[in-house]
């Protein structure tokens, strides 16, 4: 656990987690940037060895460079619960950021993961790149989710593909209807590819369906000569994700600060 979590860190934060924002620049250890709708976005590896009262004077310089950036509506600054940082989640607060739903980070060993996973009679499995099969896919994922916007996700789905992006859906299906869906993103430049976008329909749990899923994504990536796989999930996901070989690294928080209107 040492070793991946320590991979996790040294390549998957800062300025890694970045990749495709805008005027991207350090404030101290923070590295910050706007990414495409005006989601500005602060990361860092490592705050340790800085006292409480410089750990508040980085949240505050963060939050102006942010205000001060007109089209920036929103900022997120991602904690984790394995950093030192005294004082981060009481400066973050009277900054104005607002802490969401603390998440597991899971991290897992691509080629533990790889193993064929039997599936149920008159389910299967189907790499995906159609968009009327994405435009099923999300919805499906929306549904699961209770959220309404399975339509706007999936074009903004097509997009990304269309834009060339390093992207790979499955879905899997029963009777012809999309059952389970995910999606692997391999991350340039480092070891680790990330699983999201994990649902299941209600009828179709613990059946051995997302994990299916999961190790065709693992041999996905072991395909593209990465070893590792990593993914924030809500407490809904992060037991399937144990279950198919993932470990809980830490967990994550994100702060958000709204502009005001």
């Amino acid at each position: 656990m040492t070793g991946l979590l320590a991979a996790y860190d040294a390549q998957l934060r800062g300025v890694a987690e970045l990749r495709g924002a805008r005027d991207v620049r350090e404030i101290g250890p923070v590295a910050v940037g706007v990414f495409p709708g005006g989601e500005g976005f602060a990361s860092y590896r490592d705050l340790a060895g800085l006292g409480e009262r410089r750990v508040r004077s980085l949240v505050n310089q963060v939050r102006a460079h942010f205000a001060a950036i007109p089209d920036v509506r929103t900022a997120e600054w991602k904690t984790r619960g394995h950093d030192i940082a005294p004082g981060l989640e009481a400066a973050l607060r009277d900054a104005g950021f607002e802490p969401e739903e603390r998440e597991s980070v899971m991290l897992g060993d691509a080629a533990l993961l790889a193993s064929d996973v039997p599936l149920p009679d008159g389910v299967v499995l189907r790499e995906i790149r159609d968009a009327q099969d994405i435009r099923a896919m999300e919805r499906m994922q929306a549904a699961v989710f209770g959220h309404d916007d399975g339509d706007a996700r999936a074009e903004h789905t097509i997009a990304r593909l269309a834009a060339g992006e390093d992207v790979l859906l499955w879905v899997a299906e029963a009777e012809g209807r999309v059952i389970s869906a995910g999606r692997l993103e391999p991350v340039a430049g480092t070891e680790f590819a990330g699983i999201w976008g994990g649902a299941t329909v209600p009828q179709w749990r613990g059946r051995g369906v997302y994990r299916a899923l999961t190790a065709k994504r693992a041999q996905a990536a072991l395909a593209r000569g990465l070893r590792y796989l990593h993914s924030d999930s809500t407490e809904f996901s992060r037991p399937i994700l144990e279950r198919a070989g993932m470990l809980r690294a830490t967990t994550t928080t994100p702060y958000v600060w709204t502009a005001k209107a």
